[in-house]
C-alpha cells in the first residue's frame, strides 16, 4: 500500500534553517523498518493547469507491505516523535492512502 502525507507550512516556519529542520524530520521516518520505500519532495514546477494543486509545501510518499504495517508505523516512536517536533510547523496536513 502506499501512504501519501501533504504538508502546508505555517509562513512564519518557510525559512531555510525551518526547511533544513523539517527536512530532516523527514528522512528520519525512512529510518523505520516498516517502510519499504519512498521519499519527500516539494512540488515541481509544472506549467499552471486549473487541475493541479501546487498550494503544499511538502508531500511524503510512503510505501508499505500491508495495511498492517501501515498501521503499525503510526504508533513507532520515530513516527510520533516527528509528529511532537514538527506539528507547530505546519497549518495544514492531508494524507492519501491507496491500497
Amino acid at each position: 500500500m502506499e501512504h501519501h502525507v501533504y504538508f502546508w507550512l505555517k509562513d512564519e516556519v518557510k525559512g531555510e534553517d525551518d526547511c533544513k529542520a523539517f527536512e530532516q524530520g523527514l528522512d528520519s521516518l525512512f529510518t523505520i523498518d516498516l517502510v519499504k520505500g519512498g521519499y519527500w519532495s516539494v512540488p515541481a514546477k509544472v506549467m499552471e493547469r486549473p487541475v493541479i494543486d501546487q498550494s503544499w509545501d511538502y508531500a511524503l510518499s510512503m510505501k508499505f507491505d500491508s495495511i498492517e504495517d501501515h498501521d503499525a508505523y503510526q504508533i513507532v516512536d520515530t513516527h510520533n516523535a516527528f509528529i511532537e517536533a514538527h506539528s507547530h510547523r505546519w497549518e495544514k496536513v492531508e494524507v492519501k492512502d491507496l491500497a
